[in-house]
């Protein structure tokens, strides 16, 4: 049985050795040039000309290229509003001007200072509030998301509270920068290796960038360092630039951006600014909630729209609200344009209710696990804000469960004897949950498509669109195949994503990969075992295959499956008969009849479709769940957080591999604890990113993780929604790093004296020393 069991990551081995394969470790081919990307030096304004006379005289320098040399001059993947070089307005720093192409990698950055920028600057927007104040609005929601009746529900709420949650963005911080390599090939053709999320997008932008035909370009991706989003829309205009000069030059053409240069350049998670009443009752039922969501998008829509509608979607979070309205708006900015970052808009959203229920139990003195626990989904038919019911409901049993695992009651008595004896330090505990959709709300992205090809030794080969960033998708479809036929995982290997095998890909995203390409490719199985099947039936019931007469096998598109047909262990058993035959003869029988070994599948997540202009429709396959306790120490003096303990409890269904759904959740909860803590972007005056490195961004180190963390998956054998039972856990466990940011407020409201607690993310020590004193009339 490879379905459930721990194998190992199909790269663990090659990762430890440093023997994998990233785009900047292919070797150097002869000839082959480097791109460098010169920025603006101002964050808005005109561009007035661009002076490459002394970076042509460089030696080692074999060309500089503008915005004239791109067929398209625009690329996007929602809309194409974003230039792929400056045309003439300049609309954040570092905006992509020109790029040089270098015979030397060495001489890359001596070309880039060589080239003389001159532009006229004018005032920014550099926040929500401002463009906010000058209209500057690039998406706004269809529909808000309207059930029951808010206002009447507000007006006769027994208590009300008013206010604004703001949340900060958050670099990716992918060990592999932005990188791309394009060689020219005969007849016009470009074949592109990109460290991408989304090849059939790079083939795409490249495409029309360079005014060919799809057909003339494949986009190759073997594997990511990393992606978390920031590869799913932005490696696409990074690999039309190498591909440009590859074009021109008919040269190989590499480009690989240093970890400086690509946190300057690419967008970050989208800052949000939430407005909201709550009325509530007098044990912390919320009777209704009205919101006003709102991001930064940065200078162009990237991925904003969507984004947005996605944080509208959590906002309820794991809590049913029965008068709701959920209104979105996403600004203009003269930022780098913001794009996807693990959870989407998720955590935006369901951090914002997760913060008011903590202000609901500060305000009415309770303890806020017994808030959460009176709001959450409870009961039959209940549904979300957007009109779908809520199925499969595990969150009131992984409450009670976490409860109990992590002795949240003793501690919380424990915790208050601390921090009554005032010695300097103050401890809190919080309890938050996550309730994530699954599925892409574009419902066209939910397909994928794979190819299976058996090979005559009883191995296979699988081509899917999914694209391996670490997070272990090629390792889940290598057992999906082999628990198919019956073979162990060694025998199947995951090709490189390739759009000339699999084309018209979905990004792998929205913690969709294993999800949409392992059922395609469990599809693709069944068609080739649906072939062989009959064959075997054949030879257990003892007919001679005539050489001169053709044996027919099926050829459905549905296969229907045989349950007293086995695939197990190298072998094909008959369960009704008790015969068997060896797998690998089988195989070989199939292919003297000229039978078929290999399928082609296609995939759609069925039931899917949603209205968002009359909020009506199915929005999501289903909900992964989860909850965390966290328990941190805040010393008064300096701020300084230490996370002492996380418990996680997640609904995974029935997991493929729970070894790698464990270092997903672990990870996941720590990149969303760094999100609220320690991640500050900061800029100077002049809209320069400062924190553009290890020395200045702090992400989560192994100082900073829970002293003590314990995860632990709860049984769900009901969900019939996905592949094998399994659910989609890349994104989920990331909204539960916020009961790190919740136990802060808790252990602030120790100092309170019943004041509201103004605490923002990210809680760097800074904020909260700065809210301590606050408090304290300090």
């Amino acid at each position: 049985m490879s379905i459930g069991t721990n194998i190992r990551h199909d790269s663990s081995v090659t990762h430890v050795a440093g023997e994998s394969v990233f785009i900047d470790d292919r070797p150097e081919v002869r000839g082959e040039v480097h791109v460098g990307v010169v920025g603006s030096p101002i964050a808005r304004g005109i561009l007035k000309s661009i002076d490459a006379r002394e970076a042509l005289a460089h030696p080692d320098c074999l060309g500089v290229f503008t915005a004239a040399d791109f067929h398209a001059k625009h690329w996007g993947t929602i809309t194409h509003d974003q230039p792929f070089l400056v045309v003439d307005a300049i609309s954040y720093m570092q905006e992509a001007v020109c790029i040089v192409a270098s015979s030397k990698r060495g001489s890359v950055e001596a070309i880039k200072k060589l080239v003389k920028i001159e532009a006229t600057p004018s005032e920014g927007v550099f926040s929500i509030d401002e463009a906010k104040a000058k209209g500057e609005i690039l998406y706004r929601a269809a529909s808000p998301f309207i059930q029951g009746d808010v206002d009447a529900a507000l007006k006769s709420s027994p208590h009300r509270l008013k206010g604004i949650f703001r949340c900060g963005g958050q670099e990716h911080f992918y060990l592999e920068s932005q990188a791309a390599i394009a060689y020219p090939l005969e007849n016009g053709q470009i074949e592109v290796h990109s460290s991408s999320q989304h090849p059939s997008e790079t083939q795409r932008v490249v495409a029309e960038a360079l005014g060919l035909s799809f057909h003339q370009v494949v986009c190759v991706v073997k594997r990511m360092g990393g992606g978390f989003g920031g590869k799913e829309s932005q490696g696409a205009p990074i690999a039309a630039y190498a591909a440009l000069v590859a074009d021109r030059l008919r040269r190989p053409a590499r480009i690989v951006l240093t970890k400086d240069q690509d946190m300057m350049i690419t967008g970050k998670r989208h800052p949000f600014q939430n407005e909201y009443e709550v009325g509530f009752d007098n044990q912390g039922r919320l009777l209704a909630v009205n919101a006003l969501l709102q991001s930064d998008g940065g200078a162009y829509l990237d991925l904003s729209s969507s984004i947005l509608e996605r944080a509208m979607f959590h906002l309820d979070g794991a809590y049913h609200l029965p008068n709701v309205r959920v209104e979105g708006i996403c600004y203009r900015t003269h930022h780098h344009p913001h794009t996807a970052f693990r959870g989407f808009g998720g955590p935006q959203g369901n951090m914002t209710i997760e913060s008011i229920l903590e202000d609901v139990a500060h305000y009415l003195k309770k303890d806020a696990s017994e808030v959460r626990r009176i709001n959450l989904y409870s009961g039959a038919n209940l549904k979300t804000p957007y009109g779908q019911v809520l199925e499969n409901n595990l969150l009131p049993r992984i409450h009670e469960r976490l409860l109990l695992s992590s002795g949240y009651e003793k501690r919380l008595g424990e915790i208050r004897e601390f921090n009554s004896r005032r010695c300097g330090k103050v401890r809190g505990i919080s309890l938050t949950a996550t309730k994530f959709g699954i599925s892409f709300t574009a419902r066209f992205l939910n397909q994928a498509n794979a190819l299976v090809n058996l090979q005559l030794d009883g191995t296979l080969q699988v081509s899917t669109g999914a694209t391996e960033m670490g997070q272990g998708v090629n390792t889940k479809i290598q057992q999906i195949v082999a628990h198919a036929f019956g073979v162990c995982p060694d025998a199947v290997r995951v090709m490189p994503t390739s759009t000339e095998k699999n084309h018209n890909t979905s990004p792998t995203a929205a913690s969709s990969g294993s999800d949409l390409n392992g059922a395609a490719a469990l599809l693709a199985c069944d068609r080739i075992k649906a072939r062989l099947i009959p064959l075997a039936r054949a030879r257990f019931q003892g007919q001679e295959f005539d050489p001169t007469r053709e044996f027919e096998s099926p050829e459905s598109l549905t296969p229907s499956p045989d349950p007293d047909m086995v695939f197990s262990e190298g072998v094909v058993r008959d369960q009704r008969s008790g015969k068997s035959v060896p797998l690998r003869e089988l195989i070989h029988l199939a292919y003297q009849n000229r039978i078929s070994l290999g399928s082609y599948a296609h995939y759609k997540t069925p039931d899917l479709g949603f209205d968002k202009t009359r909020v009506v429709g199915r929005a999501f396959n289903y909900f992964t769940q989860g909850m965390a306790v966290s328990e941190v120490e805040v010393d008064e003096y300096t701020g300084e957080m230490k996370v002492r303990r996380a418990d996680i409890l997640m609904d995974l269904g029935r997991s493929l591999n729970p070894g790698i759904d464990r270092g997903q959740t672990t990870g996941a909860f720590i990149q969303g604890m760094g999100w609220v803590t320690s991640e500050h972007l900061v800029y100077d005056r002049d809209r320069n990113l400062l924190t553009h490195s290890p020395t200045t961004y702090k992400i989560p180190n192994v100082q900073d993780t829970p002293r003590e963390f314990n995860v632990e998956f709860i049984e769900n054998p009901d969900n019939d929604r996905n592949v094998h039972g399994s659910k989609a856990v890349g994104e989920p466990p990331f909204l539960l790093g916020t009961s790190v940011w919740t136990a802060i407020k808790h252990a602030l409201s120790f100092r309170a004296n019943g004041q509201e607690i103004r605490l923002v993310s990210p809680a760097t020590s800074e904020v909260i020393l700065m809210e301590l004193t606050r408090l304290k009339g300090e």
